[in-house]
């Protein structure tokens, strides 16, 4: 990562909360930091909620987004998802989002 693309993230990184919207299922989404486009940031959650109506487990959940991700954007994607983790991960440029719908956080990123 360039020092210019570290600069940016930790600019994002280091505002509070971003701005709570909820969608149509009236789930609430925080984006906490990302580094993609804003159509590939919605594309991410309703790829989420998707998973998380799919299934009830965090881990087929994960693997759910990452697949997805995978299939549409080319390999290789990695997602966390999850109440409680901390993280500290490379990725590609502008492949990079975090974000919350309702309790549980998302973390998608493409490297490798």
């Amino acid at each position: 990562m360039s020092e210019e693309s570290k600069r940016v993230m930790a600019e994002k990184t280091s505002t509070d909360d971003r701005k709570p919207s909820s969608t149509s299922t009236g789930k609430r989404i925080i984006v906490k930091s990302a580094d993609m486009s804003e159509d590939m940031q919605k594309e991410a959650v309703d790829i989420a909620i998707a998973a998380f109506d799919k299934n009830n487990v965090e881990k087929d959940v994960a693997e759910s987004i990452k697949k997805e991700f995978d299939k549409k954007h080319g390999p290789t994607w990695h997602c966390i998802v999850g109440r409680n983790f901390g993280s500290y991960v490379t990725h590609e440029t502008n492949h990079f989002i975090y974000f919350y719908l309702d309790q549980k956080a998302v973390l998608l990123f493409k490297s490798g």
